[in-house]
C-alpha cells in the first residue's frame, strides 16, 4: 500500500496595505487625540459642578464613557492595539498637570479635597487600562477581522 503525498493546505491571500489604509489609520489616531483632547477638558470643567451646593460627579461617567469611546474608536480605526496608548498618555498626563498646576492667584486647578476631580482621575484612567486588558484576553485585533 503507498501512501497518497498530502497537499499543504493553502496559503492564505497575502493582503496588500494601501494607500487608503495608511491615511486611515493616521487619521484615526489623530482624530482620536483630537478627541482625547476635548473629552479631557470637557471633564475638567465638569468636575465643578453643583446642585444645591453638592457636587454632583458628572465628570466622573462622562470619562468613563468618553474613554470607553475613544479607546473603541482608536483601536478600530487603526486595527491596532497599541493605537489606545496615545490617548491614554495623553489623557493622564492632561489630568495629573491640571492636578499638579498651579494657577496664576496660588491655587490649584485640582485641588486635593475635590474628590469628584480625584475619583474622575481615577476611573478615567482605569477605563483605559481595563479595556487594554481586555484586548489582551481576547487575542489579536486582526486575528478577528
Amino acid at each position: 500500500m503507498t501512501a497518497e503525498p498530502v497537499a499543504a493546505p493553502p496559503e492564505p491571500p497575502v493582503r496588500r496595505r494601501s494607500g487608503g489604509d495608511t491615511v486611515i489609520r493616521v487619521a484615526g489616531v489623530v482624530v482620536t487625540v483630537l478627541a482625547t483632547v476635548l473629552s479631557g477638558m470637557l471633564e475638567l470643567f465638569t468636575t465643578t459642578w453643583r446642585l444645591g451646593g453638592v457636587p454632583i460627579g458628572v465628570s466622573v461617567p462622562a470619562a468613563v464613557l468618553g474613554n470607553t469611546a475613544i479607546a473603541w474608536f482608536a483601536v478600530t480605526t487603526t486595527g491596532r492595539r497599541w493605537a489606545i496608548g496615545p490617548p491614554w498618555v495623553l489623557w493622564t498626563l492632561m489630568m495629573l498637570a491640571a492636578a499638579g498646576a498651579r494657577r496664576t492667584e496660588g491655587d490649584f486647578l485640582i485641588g486635593g479635597s475635590d474628590w469628584v476631580a480625584l475619583v474622575m482621575i481615577l476611573a478615567g484612567s482605569l477605563t483605559f487600562a481595563v479595556y487594554a486588558y481586555r484586548m489582551i484576553l481576547r487575542g489579536s485585533v486582526a486575528a478577528r477581522r
